[in-house]
């Protein structure tokens, strides 16, 4: 078992690359195939944490935090296996380099649209001139953009990423131990994903931070309350 576990993919061809390229894979295999997905898992579904006392209790940023330092550490990581390979990028292009560079471009852009997000306001963050205003809380249309473009080009970098890393493992004929890991972490995320949102833990950020007041503009239309029943189970008072 151990012996085909550290044997490559093929095993009828070498497991040969430069330590540049290794570095990069093992940077880029880290960043995308597990701390991105991390990030983005425990923005979707912590943003109400386990035993807080909602709605009395609000705004925990423990969510927020855990994304946007998971992937700025993304970032970091990126734009490091990126230098790593950057002589050989622009002279042998491949498959895998063109989907890695589309990668990175939708890097970009959600780093981006995260400067151009726009206001929050609410009783958090009010305007500075007093009042509440603000794109988030007032659910503006910049905000509504914000929030669309930011789910979709996410997602779609997520699920791009992850083809580029099968590329870049079958590219350098990986041993079987590095797709035994990346499929158990991907299918244990997946079967996480079906549960959390089974127990309705899919709570948006507006509810999270100002509750399900019906005052709040936000909350005008009735489909824009969550499913509260799901919430007072999981978070009891």
């Amino acid at each position: 078992m151990l012996n085909w576990l550290l044997s490559p993919i093929n095993a009828d061809a070498p497991h040969l690359v430069e330590f540049a390229v290794a570095w990069h894979g093992r940077f880029m295999v880290l960043a995308w195939g597990i701390l991105s997905p991390m990030a983005v898992f425990f923005a979707r579904y912590f943003k109400v944490m386990p035993g807080q006392d909602w709605p009395r209790e609000l705004d925990n940023q423990t969510w927020w935090r855990a994304h946007w330092m998971g992937q700025m550490l993304v970032l970091g990581l990126s734009v490091t296996a990126l230098v790593l390979v950057l002589p050989v990028q622009f002279r042998d292009a491949s498959l895998h380099g063109i989907l890695g560079c589309a990668v990175l471009a939708g890097l970009t852009v959600q780093v981006l649209l995260g400067l151009f997000r726009g206001s929050k306001g609410g009783p958090t963050e009010p305007a500075k001139d007093g009042s509440l205003n603000g794109d988030h809380y007032d659910i503006t249309r910049r905000r509504r953009v914000f929030e669309a473009v930011h789910k979709s080009v996410g997602y779609g970098v997520l699920v791009l990423a992850a083809i580029t890393i099968i590329y870049g493992l079958l590219h350098a004929n990986a041993p079987n131990w590095m797709w035994v890991v990346l499929v158990l972490w991907w299918v244990t995320l997946g079967a996480l994903v079906v549960m959390m949102e089974r127990r309705g833990m899919a709570v948006t950020s507006y509810h999270a931070i100002w509750g399900d007041d019906p005052a709040h503009p936000g909350n005008a239309q009735p489909t824009a309350v969550p499913n509260k029943d799901h919430l007072d189970h999981l978070h009891p008072h």
